[in-house]
Protein backbone atom coordinates (compact mmCIF):
# COMPACT_ATOMS: atom_id res chain seq x y z
CA UNK A 1 0.00 0.00 0.00
CA UNK A 2 0.72 3.30 -0.04
CA UNK A 3 3.38 5.18 2.36
CA UNK A 4 3.01 8.64 4.06
CA UNK A 5 4.17 11.02 4.33
CA UNK A 6 3.85 10.80 0.75
CA UNK A 7 0.63 9.33 0.64
CA UNK A 8 -1.07 10.13 3.97
CA UNK A 9 -4.75 8.77 5.03
CA UNK A 10 -6.63 7.36 3.58
CA UNK A 11 -4.53 6.37 0.93
CA UNK A 12 -3.19 3.38 2.66
CA UNK A 13 -6.72 2.01 3.39
CA UNK A 14 -7.87 2.74 0.43
CA UNK A 15 -5.33 0.40 -1.10
CA UNK A 16 -6.24 -2.23 1.56
CA UNK A 17 -9.81 -2.36 0.54
CA UNK A 18 -9.51 -2.24 -3.13
CA UNK A 19 -7.74 -5.59 -2.86
CA UNK A 20 -10.07 -7.28 0.16
CA UNK A 21 -13.29 -5.64 -2.08
CA UNK A 22 -11.91 -7.14 -5.32
CA UNK A 23 -10.65 -10.48 -3.94
CA UNK A 24 -14.35 -11.20 -2.17
CA UNK A 25 -16.39 -10.14 -5.09
CA UNK A 26 -13.93 -11.89 -7.53
CA UNK A 27 -12.76 -14.85 -5.86
CA UNK A 28 -12.45 -16.97 -8.79
CA UNK A 29 -10.34 -14.32 -10.48
CA UNK A 30 -7.74 -14.96 -7.71
CA UNK A 31 -7.72 -18.68 -7.27
CA UNK A 32 -10.07 -18.60 -3.34
CA UNK A 33 -12.89 -20.21 -2.41
CA UNK A 34 -15.96 -17.98 -2.44
CA UNK A 35 -15.94 -16.92 0.88
CA UNK A 36 -13.21 -18.09 2.59
CA UNK A 37 -11.01 -14.47 2.46
CA UNK A 38 -9.71 -13.15 5.81
CA UNK A 39 -7.40 -9.89 6.76
CA UNK A 40 -4.39 -10.12 8.90
CA UNK A 41 -2.08 -7.68 9.72
CA UNK A 42 0.15 -6.47 12.75
CA UNK A 43 0.55 -3.01 14.48
CA UNK A 44 -0.24 -0.30 11.52
CA UNK A 45 -0.91 -3.18 8.75
CA UNK A 46 -3.76 -4.52 11.97
CA UNK A 47 -4.92 -0.96 11.99
CA UNK A 48 -5.54 -1.44 7.94
CA UNK A 49 -6.98 -5.05 8.43
CA UNK A 50 -9.42 -3.50 11.02
CA UNK A 51 -10.84 -0.60 8.87
CA UNK A 52 -10.97 -2.93 5.94
CA UNK A 53 -12.84 -5.57 7.88
CA UNK A 54 -15.63 -2.26 9.03
CA UNK A 55 -15.25 -1.93 5.56
CA UNK A 56 -16.57 -4.91 3.99
CA UNK A 57 -19.11 -4.85 6.71
CA UNK A 58 -20.40 -1.74 5.65
CA UNK A 59 -20.37 -2.73 1.99
CA UNK A 60 -22.14 -6.27 2.98
CA UNK A 61 -18.86 -7.88 1.86
CA UNK A 62 -18.79 -11.36 4.33
CA UNK A 63 -14.99 -12.11 5.74
CA UNK A 64 -13.72 -15.13 7.49
CA UNK A 65 -12.31 -13.44 9.80
CA UNK A 66 -9.76 -10.78 11.13
CA UNK A 67 -6.64 -11.53 12.93
CA UNK A 68 -4.80 -8.22 14.22
CA UNK A 69 -1.84 -8.51 16.44
CA UNK A 70 -1.47 -6.09 18.40
CA UNK A 71 -3.12 -2.95 15.85
CA UNK A 72 -3.57 0.71 16.59
CA UNK A 73 -7.08 1.15 17.02
CA UNK A 74 -7.01 4.57 17.82
CA UNK A 75 -5.23 8.25 17.77
CA UNK A 76 -5.62 9.19 21.23
CA UNK A 77 -1.97 7.91 22.81
CA UNK A 78 -3.73 8.07 26.25
CA UNK A 79 -3.79 4.81 27.59
CA UNK A 80 -1.76 3.13 30.75
CA UNK A 81 0.10 1.20 28.12
CA UNK A 82 1.36 4.15 26.23
CA UNK A 83 2.60 6.02 29.39
CA UNK A 84 4.33 2.83 30.87
CA UNK A 85 6.38 1.46 27.66
CA UNK A 86 6.17 4.32 25.58
CA UNK A 87 10.32 4.69 25.84
CA UNK A 88 13.09 1.10 26.27
CA UNK A 89 10.47 -1.37 24.88
CA UNK A 90 10.97 -1.29 21.32
CA UNK A 91 8.41 0.98 20.20
CA UNK A 92 8.89 4.38 20.91
CA UNK A 93 6.00 6.97 21.72
CA UNK A 94 7.52 9.96 20.25
CA UNK A 95 8.14 8.50 17.22
CA UNK A 96 4.92 6.77 16.82
CA UNK A 97 3.23 9.59 17.76
CA UNK A 98 5.01 11.60 15.18
CA UNK A 99 4.54 8.61 12.12
CA UNK A 100 1.30 8.88 13.26
CA UNK A 101 0.22 12.65 12.76
CA UNK A 102 2.57 12.33 8.99
CA UNK A 103 -0.20 9.54 8.34
CA UNK A 104 -3.17 11.50 9.97
CA UNK A 105 -1.85 14.62 7.79
CA UNK A 106 -5.07 16.95 9.48
CA UNK A 107 -7.76 14.59 9.01
CA UNK A 108 -10.39 13.59 11.61
CA UNK A 109 -8.92 11.67 14.55
CA UNK A 110 -12.61 9.88 15.16
CA UNK A 111 -12.69 8.74 11.31
CA UNK A 112 -13.43 4.83 11.91
CA UNK A 113 -10.91 3.92 8.61
CA UNK A 114 -7.83 5.70 10.89
CA UNK A 115 -9.08 5.11 14.70
CA UNK A 116 -11.62 1.59 14.72
CA UNK A 117 -12.09 1.63 18.57
CA UNK A 118 -13.91 5.35 17.80
CA UNK A 119 -16.54 3.64 15.47
CA UNK A 120 -19.98 4.29 16.52
CA UNK A 121 -20.86 0.28 16.32
CA UNK A 122 -18.80 -2.84 15.84
CA UNK A 123 -21.72 -5.06 15.36
CA UNK A 124 -21.88 -7.21 12.60
CA UNK A 125 -18.33 -7.12 12.06
CA UNK A 126 -15.92 -10.35 10.84
CA UNK A 127 -15.25 -12.97 13.49
CA UNK A 128 -11.40 -11.89 15.05
CA UNK A 129 -8.50 -12.68 17.28
CA UNK A 130 -6.88 -10.07 18.81
CA UNK A 131 -2.99 -10.84 20.11
CA UNK A 132 -0.76 -8.26 22.50
CA UNK A 133 2.63 -8.16 23.71
CA UNK A 134 2.21 -7.25 27.54
CA UNK A 135 5.31 -4.56 27.09
CA UNK A 136 3.63 -2.79 24.38
CA UNK A 137 2.35 1.14 23.79
CA UNK A 138 -0.74 -0.81 21.69
CA UNK A 139 -1.53 -3.40 24.24
CA UNK A 140 -3.92 -1.67 25.96
CA UNK A 141 -5.76 0.11 22.58
CA UNK A 142 -5.84 -3.21 21.12
CA UNK A 143 -7.38 -5.20 24.07
CA UNK A 144 -9.77 -2.05 24.69
CA UNK A 145 -10.62 -3.20 20.70
CA UNK A 146 -10.93 -6.51 21.24
CA UNK A 147 -13.51 -5.78 24.42
CA UNK A 148 -15.96 -3.42 22.02
CA UNK A 149 -16.23 -6.14 19.64
CA UNK A 150 -16.92 -8.62 22.14
CA UNK A 151 -19.78 -6.24 23.68
CA UNK A 152 -20.77 -5.99 20.09
CA UNK A 153 -21.78 -9.46 19.61
CA UNK A 154 -18.85 -10.26 17.43
CA UNK A 155 -17.03 -13.57 18.32
CA UNK A 156 -13.49 -12.40 19.26
CA UNK A 157 -10.71 -14.30 21.28
CA UNK A 158 -8.18 -12.17 22.80
CA UNK A 159 -4.63 -13.64 23.66
CA UNK A 160 -1.95 -11.39 25.41
CA UNK A 161 1.66 -12.92 25.41
CA UNK A 162 3.84 -11.49 28.81
CA UNK A 163 6.94 -10.61 29.23
CA UNK A 164 7.35 -9.52 25.33
CA UNK A 165 7.93 -6.28 23.53
CA UNK A 166 5.92 -5.39 20.32
CA UNK A 167 6.90 -6.88 17.16
CA UNK A 168 7.50 -10.61 19.06
CA UNK A 169 5.40 -11.92 16.71
CA UNK A 170 7.82 -11.24 13.99
CA UNK A 171 10.66 -12.70 15.96
CA UNK A 172 9.93 -16.23 16.78
CA UNK A 173 13.75 -16.72 16.43
CA UNK A 174 14.44 -14.73 19.03
CA UNK A 175 10.96 -15.07 21.52
CA UNK A 176 9.67 -18.34 22.22
CA UNK A 177 6.22 -16.46 22.55
CA UNK A 178 6.13 -14.86 18.96
CA UNK A 179 6.20 -19.21 17.70
CA UNK A 180 3.68 -19.76 20.33
CA UNK A 181 1.83 -16.96 18.65
CA UNK A 182 1.99 -17.58 15.23
CA UNK A 183 0.72 -21.35 16.17
CA UNK A 184 -2.21 -19.86 17.79
CA UNK A 185 -2.91 -17.46 14.72
CA UNK A 186 -2.87 -20.08 11.87
CA UNK A 187 -5.10 -22.64 14.59
CA UNK A 188 -7.72 -19.40 14.65
CA UNK A 189 -7.28 -18.94 10.97
CA UNK A 190 -7.89 -22.63 10.12
CA UNK A 191 -10.51 -22.87 12.68
CA UNK A 192 -12.26 -19.91 10.69
CA UNK A 193 -11.65 -21.56 6.38
CA UNK A 194 -12.57 -24.84 8.58
CA UNK A 195 -15.85 -23.24 9.97
CA UNK A 196 -16.66 -21.57 6.18
CA UNK A 197 -16.07 -25.11 4.32
CA UNK A 198 -19.01 -26.36 6.63
CA UNK A 199 -20.89 -24.03 6.22
CA UNK A 200 -20.39 -23.85 2.72
CA UNK A 201 -20.94 -28.29 2.36
CA UNK A 202 -24.45 -27.55 5.02
CA UNK A 203 -25.54 -24.94 2.35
Amino acid sequence: YRLAPEHPFPAAVDDAWAVVSSVAREPGRYGVLEGAVAVAGDSAGGNLAAAAALMARDAGVALAHQLLVYPVTDTARDTPSWREYGTGYGLDAGSLARFMELYRDGADPADPRLAPLRAADLAGAAPATVITAECDILRDEAEAYARRLAEAGVPVELRRYDGVVHSFFLLPEIFDAGAEAVEFAVRRLRAAFDDHSRQGSAA
